[in-house]
């Protein structure tokens, strides 16, 4: 679903956000601001696929935005979450020749982002030294969170992650009682929904969580920071 922008609104974000702005001529500020584009999304709809064209560098206004690969078989693989103020290079893989893999995105909670034209913006990275270390800048913080989350995914054993998991949710909303299904949680962590569940249920009998519908309640972080630091699996 879209909605217009007016140009004040427009030029706030693209000056509070891309911090090369102020490197632009005034042609190239003027060229990006008739090339970016308001658009709304419901929670679940898909932003961009590996079937969908080239969309470009979103900035995310309001909501949340979650960005994975499908394996194989089908199962979803979190690679990292956005929210309010972040930016999105991965769905601008068109003007960022290393990136070779399908992405997903979707929105996880209804969402406004600002669409920054892909074709005006490898004109810009062109032109542009200060646009391209942007981007390129951008593209390898998100690489190192792919990263850290294929090392979880080899490396860890499976309550170590959803320690981690639980932990760095709790750390993030500020609060214990965490607003998410097993679904959810099995889709951000890289595993099956059964999975989460039984050892979620295995941290009930360590009196480390409480599970009502649809939430989990953090109660013992010191027993989830003592999973979370064990040694990796050989």
């Amino acid at each position: 679903m879209h909605r217009g922008k007016t140009l004040e609104e427009k030029l706030f974000y693209l000056k509070k956000y891309l911090t090369f702005w102020d490197m632009l001529t005034v042609q190239q500020r003027e060229l990006l601001i008739r090339n970016t584009a308001a658009a709304s999304y419901f929670k679940g709809e898909t932003i961009y696929s590996a079937e969908h064209e080239c969309v470009g560098i979103l900035i995310l206004q309001h909501g949340e935005i979650r960005t994975y690969i499908l394996s194989e078989e089908g199962r979803e693989v979190t690679l990292f979450r956005l929210g309010a103020g972040e930016i999105c290079v991965l769905s601008a893989s068109c003007i960022l020749k290393s990136i070779t893999f399908d992405v997903h995105i979707e929105a996880e909670q209804d969402s406004e982002i600002l669409v920054l034209n892909s074709a005006v913006f490898s004109r810009l990275m062109e032109d542009n030294t200060h646009a391209e270390l942007f981007a390129l800048r951008l593209a390898a913080e998100k690489f190192s969170e792919v990263m850290w989350a294929m090392e979880q995914i080899l490396f860890l054993n499976f309550d170590a992650r959803l320690a981690i998991f639980l932990l760095d949710e709790t750390a993030k909303t500020g609060e214990n009682t965490l607003q998410l299904t097993h679904e959810q949680i099995a889709r951000y962590i890289g595993s099956a929904r059964e999975v989460v569940t039984r050892m979620l249920h295995y941290f009930v009998d360590e009196g480390a969580v409480a599970l009502t519908r649809g939430r989990v309640t953090v109660l013992d972080k010191k027993y989830l920071q003592a999973i979370a630091a064990q040694p990796a699996k050989q």
